[in-house]
C-alpha cells in the first residue's frame, strides 16, 4: 500500500500526458502515450504491482518540494547528514501533433557537501498486466514490452564512469550516483524511441531545462490577470494547461484514476477524460485570465462534439457526458482486480460508465461556453449554429424528464433542479445568439421552452418550507450545485429567493469554508459510504457570497480554502474531515472554480 498521501505529490507534464512526483522523489503515476492510456508507473494505486521511478539520497533524509517560479518544472530538495541535493523533474512540452514519444527529464544536483543518490526504474506496463524485459547497454537501458518501450538515457561527461554504478534486479534497473557540491547529472526516460540509448552531455541537458523553463514563462506571459492571489491563480492556470491535451484542446478532469472519495470506500473513479461540463467551465475561466488560444481550442473541440451529436443521437442525447481526449466514447468501465487500490480503496476502475448517463445540465454548460466564446469575438460559423439549433431541438423534447444529474448518481433518475436550471440556460443563450446575429431560429418555440422551465423551477424547485431551491422536485434536500444559480442570470444575486437559498446551503452543507455537494445520507446516490467536502463547491460558495454582497464572509471563505492547497498549490477533488485531500488529483474542476472565485472576488473588492 502507498505510504505517500494524495496531496504529497507535484505534477509535471508535456501537454499530452502527465506524471505525479512524490515529495520523496518517486514518480508513482505516469500513463503513455496519453492521459487516458494504460499506466507505466502506478505505485500510487498498488505499491507492489504498480511500478515506479524513484530517485532519492541513500540513507536518511528529509525533503521539500517546490516549483521553479512561473513554470511546471518541479524541484524536490533533499537534506541529509552528508549534504543537500535536489532532483529537478520536467517534461519538455509536446506542443504539436499527437505523439507516442514523451520524455521525463530528471536532473540530479548536489548543492552542498556530498550526496549519493539511489535510482530505481521499475516500470509495470498496462496497469501491471503486461510483462517486460530490461536490457542494459553501455550507454543506458531499454525496457521492452509488447505494446510500449522505454529508453533510459544517462547524462554523462567524459570520465564519469567512477560516479555511477548500474545493475539489473529482476527487470528493474538500479543506479547509484555519487556527486560532490556543484556537480549536476541525471537521466532522461523516453517512450517509444526506436533508437538505442545514448549518453547525453550536460550542456544538452541543461539546454533542455532552459528551453522548458522558457516555454512555460513565455506561455504565462500571455496572462492578463493582475489581481489579488496572483500566485495561486497562476498555479491553477498552469495546472489547467498541464491537464489539456494539446492535439485536440480537450481538458481532462484529472490525470489519475481510482483515488478514493472515502478511504477504503468504493467511490473510486477514472477521471482521465474530458467532461463536457468541466471543460465548458474552462472557457470563462481561461478568458478571464487572457488565455484566448486555449479557450478557442476547447471551443473547437466542443464544436466538433456538438456537430457529431447532430448526426448521431444516443439515449443520453446529442452530447455524451464525457469523452476520451480525442473525442472517442469507448469508455466501458472495468475493474483492475489485481490492484490493491490506494490504502485498500477498491475497486480500482478504468473507464467510466457515466459516459452513457442522461445529464441534462451539460447542454446548458455547453451552450453557455459557446455563448461566452461568441461574446469574446470567436464567432460561430454556419455549421456550428446549425448544430446548436439541432441540439436545442432535441433538448426541447427531452428536458422535462428525470435524469442522473450533475453528480452522476447511480441511485436512479430524478428531476434535478440544477439540470432544469441549465436547460433554461441553454435556451436563453441560444435566444441571445440568435438575436445578436440575426441567425435563423425557432425563436417563439425556444422562448416558450425557456419560460416554461423558469416557471417549473419556481413552482417545483422552490420548497416553501425550506425557503430554498432544493436538489430535486420530490424532496427537500439541498444541493451545492445550485450555488451557480446567480452566475447563470436565472435570478439576480440579490433576489430574496436566492439569498434565502444561500442561507439554507450555508446552514446545512457548509462547515466553516468547506462545502458538501449534498448529503448522501439524506439523498441516497446508489453507492455505499460517504465522502469529503467538495472543493469545487467550496470555491463556488465564496463566489456566491461575493455576488450576494457579503464580501467579508466571501474573502474569509476563499482564503480559508487556500490553506487546504498542498505544498505546491494543487487541489484534489475533496477534503476529508481530517483536512487531508481526497479523490483524483489534481482536479481541473477545483482549479477552475478557484479562478472563477478569485476573479469575481477581486473585482468586487476593487
Amino acid at each position: 500500500m502507498p505510504e505517500t498521501a494524495i496531496a504529497d505529490h507535484g505534477l509535471i507534464g508535456d501537454l499530452q500526458t502527465a506524471a505525479l512526483v512524490t515529495t520523496g522523489g518517486s514518480i508513482d503515476w505516469f500513463c503513455s502515450p496519453r492521459f487516458d492510456s494504460p499506466s507505466v508507473f502506478g505505485a500510487l494505486l498498488d505499491d507492489e504491482r504498480g511500478g515506479r521511478f524513484r530517485v532519492h539520497p541513500a540513507g536518511q533524509y528529509t525533503s521539500r518540494q517546490m516549483y521553479y517560479p512561473d513554470t511546471a518544472v518541479l524541484i524536490t530538495r533533499f537534506s541529509s547528514a552528508d549534504g543537500i541535493g535536489e532532483v529537478v523533474d520536467f517534461m519538455p512540452p509536446c506542443d504539436g501533433a499527437a505523439t507516442a514519444k514523451h520524455r521525463i527529464a530528471r536532473l540530479v544536483r548536489c548543492v552542498r557537501g556530498n550526496v549519493t543518490f539511489d535510482m530505481v526504474v521499475a516500470p509495470r506496463f498496462d496497469y501491471g498486466r503486461r510483462p517486460h524485459e530490461a536490457i542494459l547497454s553501455g550507454h543506458g537501458a531499454v525496457f521492452v514490452s509488447s505494446e510500449l518501450s522505454l529508453t533510459l538515457h544517462p547524462v554523462r561527461e567524459p570520465g564519469d564512469e567512477h560516479l555511477s554504478e548500474t545493475r539489473i534486479e529482476g527487470n528493474d534497473v538500479h543506479l547509484r550516483l555519487s556527486l560532490a557540491a556543484g556537480q549536476v547529472r541525471g537521466v532522461v526516460l523516453e517512450t517509444d524511441n526506436p533508437e538505442p540509448p545514448r549518453e547525453i552531455r550536460l550542456g544538452e541537458f541543461t539546454g533542455l531545462f532552459e528551453d522548458t523553463v522558457g516555454w512555460w514563462r513565455s506561455w504565462l506571459a500571455r496572462s492578463t490577470y493582475r489581481g489579488r492571489w496572483r500566485e495561486i491563480v497562476t498555479r491553477s492556470a498552469i495546472t489547467l494547461k498541464l491537464l489539456t491535451y494539446r492535439p485536440t484542446g480537450g481538458l481532462v478532469a484529472a490525470p489519475t484514476l481510482g483515488l478514493p472519495e472515502e478511504l477504503g470506500g468504493e467511490r473510486n473513479w477514472d477521471y482521465r477524460y474530458t467532461w463536457v461540463r468541466d471543460a465548458s467551465f474552462s472557457v470563462s475561466a481561461l478568458l478571464a485570465l487572457g488565455f484566448t488560444e486555449e479557450a478557442a481550442r476547447f471551443g473547437g473541440w466542443l464544436g466538433d462534439r456538438i456537430r457529431e451529436g447532430g448526426r448521431e443521437r444516443g439515449e443520453g442525447g446529442p452530447l455524451a457526458v464525457l469523452y476520451r481526449v480525442d473525442g472517442a466514447t469507448d469508455l466501458r468501465e472495468e475493474e483492475l482486480t489485481h490492484w490493491s487500490g490506494y490504502l485498500g480503496s477498491r475497486p480500482v476502475r478504468i473507464g467510466n460508465d457515466a459516459a452513457g448517463q442522461l445529464q441534462l445540465d451539460i447542454y446548458g454548460e455547453a451552450l453557455d461556453s459557446v455563448f461566452t466564446a461568441d461574446l469574446a469575438g470567436f464567432g460561430l460559423p454556419h455549421r456550428g449554429w446549425t448544430a446548436v439549433r439541432s441540439t436545442l431541438d432535441w433538448l426541447g423534447q427531452h428536458w422535462d424528464q428525470p435524469e442522473e444529474g450533475i453528480w452522476e448518481t447511480r441511485g436512479g433518475r430524478r428531476s434535478f433542479t440544477y439540470g432544469r436550471l441549465m436547460s433554461w440556460v441553454a435556451f436563453d443563450r441560444g435566444l441571445r445568439m440568435a438575436s445578436t446575429h440575426g441567425r435563423p431560429a425557432p425563436v417563439e418555440d425556444w422562448t416558450w421552452q425557456r419560460d416554461s422551465i423558469y416557471d417549473q423551477i419556481l413552482n417545483q424547485g422552490w420548497h416553501r418550507t425550506r425557503q430554498a431551491f432544493v436538489q430535486h422536485y420530490t424532496g427537500d434536500e439541498l444541493d451545492a450545485s445550485l450555488l451557480r444559480m446567480p452566475r447563470t442570470g436565472f435570478l439576480p444575486s440579490q433576489d430574496p429567493l436566492w439569498l434565502s437559498t444561500l442561507d439554507a446551503i450555508g446552514k446545512d452543507l457548509v462547515i466553516d469554508s468547506l462545502v458538501h455537494r449534498y448529503d448522501p445520507a439524506a439523498t441516497p446516490d446508489g453507492l455505499a459510504g460517504t465522502e469529503g467536502t467538495f472543493s469545487l463547491c467550496s470555491f463556488a460558495y465564496a463566489d456566491a457570497l461575493t455576488r450576494a454582497g457579503r464580501l467579508d464572509e466571501a474573502r474569509a471563505a476563499f482564503e480559508k480554502m487556500l490553506t487546504y492547497a498542498n505544498h505546491v498549490g494543487l487541489y484534489a477533488e475533496e477534503i476529508a474531515p481530517s483536512g487531508e485531500q481526497l479523490g483524483n488529483f489534481p482536479q481541473a474542476f477545483t482549479h477552475l472554480s478557484l479562478i472563477d472565485a478569485a476573479v469575481t472576488l477581486d473585482a468586487a473588492l476593487g
